[in-house]
Order: structure tokens, then C-alpha cells, then sequence
């Protein structure tokens, strides 16, 4: 959701929440000014469309990754000089000044480095999802931007659409009653994961990959093979698994809908094949949230049978598409009934059976939620939202806590028994020994303090 600063600032002072300061950089309100946007990771994949989406009406003025065939092409996209282009992103921040706002579209263990560096300096940041992958880094990114006071967003794209804003003004209407369950599920990893992830050493270093930058001070290992570009998702040190690289879409309507904030009690029920190097190959955990008497269930990739990990099909469930072919969606159970979503990004958010749906349409429900200005493009809402004085709906006010979410389910697999959470000291009850996972090592040789 897109909202005016003042608008934002009252109802988050209402609802308790912690605001985020409105940019005071950017003077008055310029909708038709462009602005200087700079990309991380933004050579190719995701990080192309990211930097496509953000370049809407801007000058993309300097471009950073990794990989320097990728590099070459999108300077060529842009007709960029080649002095525009740089394999780390601390020399391009540091040299290129007129940059304004960064998308980061690194792999995951980059996005805290990079993201606090370019909000050291003051520039608007959108970051992919999951914004980090450790939640003393969520603290501390979210710390420094309400600091510097910059216009921030998460590219979990389902958050500008329709579907999420519908579910949230049917639930609060009353639509299925007072919800107690939720079953949110996933076929990822569709990468390797448990003991099929393997990580050669002692290969060459690739010409064409800047390895130093690409472990962005994580590590300082020779080269790995078979992270770059696309496994690193799968593994416990560079990504987040598939709970975090989907957890911030399949979450992200429950989770907005019924303003669940932090479980108090994380409880890992299946974990199968849970690798020394790598997330496990199948996962299924329990979120417990007593102060609403709700628990949600995430289920991941396969269980030991080599069967996918889903919820049971739901009695009321009356579609033609097999449930065995359903491969990822959410199950939100109420004492009246029951929504469904079978999308990654909640665009079908229906009442079962159709019957109930019809029923309830008929009552006209009503939209009281403001649309986004950029449906699908979290990265031309934040432009948008930086040249008119707008807050974006993923801002880091509200994806760091989704962001967290998908990492104490991510804590409890590697915990391998019941944890109990407290958010405001960001440990683990009674288990010190996982402060590891909680706060990683220094990024050794980037300024990552804001």
C-alpha cells in the first residue's frame, strides 16, 4: 500500500508501530523530476528487471555486478560508458555521486553489505526479498534507515497487487469469522538442497566473476564452484532457503491480513536432510502466535518418502485441478469458513466452496484500502514514492518484521527442537549456543554502519 507521509506517520502512531521519518532530502513533492537510480546485481535475472522497473522515467546513471559479462550487457542497455560499470558495489557508491536510490539484487548475503552502505551514504534503497538472511542484520538495516531517513522498499511484488489487499479487507469484514489457522506451502527448493547440495573447491575462479566481490565480506574463501548465479539460494552461509526465498510471498497475506508480527514459539515438526553446508531438503514448521490463538503452519520441498510437504486437502475444496498438482499457496482456516490462494504472490484469494464465495460477493465488501500506485513493480512504486513523498508498502517498517518471520523458521530447523523467541533481546530462550546463527562475523572490510 502507497500512502501519504502524514496519512502513514497517524495511522502508525495509532496502531503502535514504529514510523519511518519522511526524507527530508527530497524538499517538496517533484513528480515529474527524474532521478539518478544506481542497481546492484543489476546485470542479469532478477536484477535486470529490478533495474528495468526502477529505470521508469529515471536515468540509470551507474551499474554494479559481479559478473562482468552480465555487466557489459546492461551498460550497453543503458549507454553507459564503461567507467559507469564496477564489480563492487563500495567503489561505485563511493565514486559515483550523484546517485540517489540503489535496488539491490545481489545473492542474499549481500543485501545487508550493500543495502547499509548505500544508506550510509543516504540513498533510498529497494531490496529484494528476503532483505537479509541473519535477524540481527533485519535489526540493524531497519535501525539505520528510520536514521537516515530514507524512502525504502522490499521487492516482494505480490504486495502491490490486488489479491493481497483484498484478503485483508475480507478477513477484516468478517468474512470466515475469527482465523486460528494458517498453512502456507511451497514446492522449493527447486535448487539443490539437504545431501544433494554440493559445493566444489579448488576449481578456478571463472574471468568473467569478481569472487572477492561476489562474497561481498561474508567469507574470504577461494573459489566455489556452483553458487553463482542461481545455487547460492540452498545454501546456510550466502542464501536463506526456500523458506526465505518464498516465505516473503506466500507469507506476506496472512501475515499483512492479520498483522501477525513475531511467533513466540517456533516449533521445527519435520525437518529432512538438514545439510552441514546447506538448508534442508524438505521442512515442515510451526509458528504459534498465542496472543491472536493462531498457528501457522510453513511447509517446504520433500519429505523423507520423496513426497512434496503440503497441507492435507481441505474437505471444503471443490476446484477441478487436482490437489496433488497444486504446488505452492495458503489455507487460511476461520470458525466461518476458509480462504484459499493458490498463487505465489496472493493473486487468487477465493472463499471455499465457490457457493460460499458467490455468497459472500454478493454482500459488495467493501475496499477500504488504498491501491498501489505500480501494481507488479515494487521498484517503480519506490520511485514513485521518493518523488511525491509517499511511503511504500513493503517499506522496511513492514518487511522487516516478514523478513524476521521467514528467518526463525529458518532458525528453528537449525535449532532442531522447539525454540522460544524474544524479539525485543533477539535471542533464543535458553539456547545461547544459537546466537551464531542470529549474528554472523563482521563483514570483514565493509562499512556496513549507518
Amino acid at each position: 500500500m502507497i500512502t501519504s507521509r502524514r496519512n502513514f506517520l497517524k495511522a502508525a502512531g495509532a496502531a503502535g508501530a514504529v514510523s519511518l521519518a519522511f526524507p527530508s532530502v527530497l524538499g517538496a513533492p517533484n513528480p515529474g523530476r527524474k532521478l539518478n537510480i544506481a542497481a546492484i546485481g543489476g546485470g542479469g535475472g532478477k536484477g535486470e528487471s529490478d533495474l528495468s522497473g526502477a529505470a521508469e522515467g529515471n536515468n540509470v546513471v551507474a551499474i554494479c555486478d559481479v559478473d562482468r559479462d552480465r555487466l557489459a550487457k546492461a551498460l550497453l542497455k543503458y549507454n553507459l560508458p564503461s567507467n559507469r560499470g564496477f564489480t563492487d558495489f563500495r567503489r561505485m557508491l563511493d565514486t559515483v555521486k550523484e546517485i540517489e536510490g540503489c535496488t539491490v539484487s545481489t545473492a542474499d548475503h549481500a543485501h545487508f553489505p550493500a543495502a547499509m552502505h548505500a544508506i550510509a551514504l543516504g540513498k533510498h534503497v529497494c531490496v529484494q526479498k528476503p532483505l537479509v538472511n541473519s535477524l540481527w542484520q533485519a535489526h540493524e538495516l531497519h535501525r539505520a534507515a528510520k536514521k537516515k531517513h530514507v524512502v525504502t522498499n522490499m521487492g516482494n511484488q505480490g504486495h502491490t497487487g490486488e489479491g493481497v489487499r483484498l484478503l485483508k479487507e475480507w478477513v477484516k469484514q468478517g468474512a470466515i469469522g475469527k482465523v486460528t489457522e494458517i498453512h502456507v506451502w511451497t514446492n522449493r527448493p527447486v535448487w539443490p538442497q539437504g545431501n544433494s547440495a554440493s559445493y566444489p573447491k579448488g576449481k578456478p575462479t571463472p574471468a568473467n566473476l569478481d569472487w572477492e566481490a561476489w562474497q561481498a565480506g561474508a567469507s574470504s574463501l577461494p573459489f566455489i564452484d556452483g553458487l553463482h548465479p542461481f545455487s547460492w539460494r540452498g545454501n546456510r552461509v550466502y542464501g536463506a532457503g526456500a523458506m526465505g526465498d518464498m516465505g516473503c510471498h506466500l507469507l506476506d497475506g496472512p501475515f499483512w491480513a492479520l498483522d501477525l508480527g513475531a511467533p513466540s514459539r517456533i516449533v521445527p515438526e519435520t525437518v529432512n536432510e538438514l545439510g552441514v553446508e546447506a538448508y534442508p531438503k524438505g521442512a515442515v514448521i510451526s509458528c504459534h502466535f498465542p496472543q491472536k490463538g493462531i498457528i501457522l503452519r510453513w511447509y517446504e520441498g520433500r519429505g523423507a518418502d520423496d513426497k512434496s510437504l503440503k497441507p492435507p486437502q481441505p474437505a471444503e475444496y471443490d476446484r477441478q485441478k487436482p490437489w496433488a498438482e497444486i504446488s505452492g499457496g495458503f489455507i487460511m482456516r476461520g470458525d466461518k469458513g476458509i480462504i484459499l490462494d493458490t498463487s505465489d504472490y496472493c493473486q487468487q484469494p477465493a472463499l471455499l466452496p465457490a457457493g460460499k464465495h458467490s455468497d459472500f460477493m454478493a454482500t459488495n465488501p467493501k475496499k477500504t484500502l488504498a491501491r498501489s500506485t505500480h501494481p507488479g513493480n515494487p521498484q517503480a512504486e519506490w520511485t514513485n514514492a521518493i518523488k511525491n513523498g509517499l511511503v511504500c508498502g513493503s517499506n522496511f517498517d513492514y518487511a522487516v518484521p516478514l523478513t524476521e518471520l521467514c528467518l526463525l523458521g529458518n532458525l528453528a530447523m537449525l535449532a532442531g527442537a522447539p525454540i522460544e523467541w524474544n524479539g525485543n533481546r533477539r535471542e533464543v530462550k535458553g539456547r545461547p549456543d544459537l546466537s551464531r546463527f542470529i549474528k554472523r562475523p563482521v563483514y570483514n572490510g565493509y562499512d556496513y554502519r549507518a
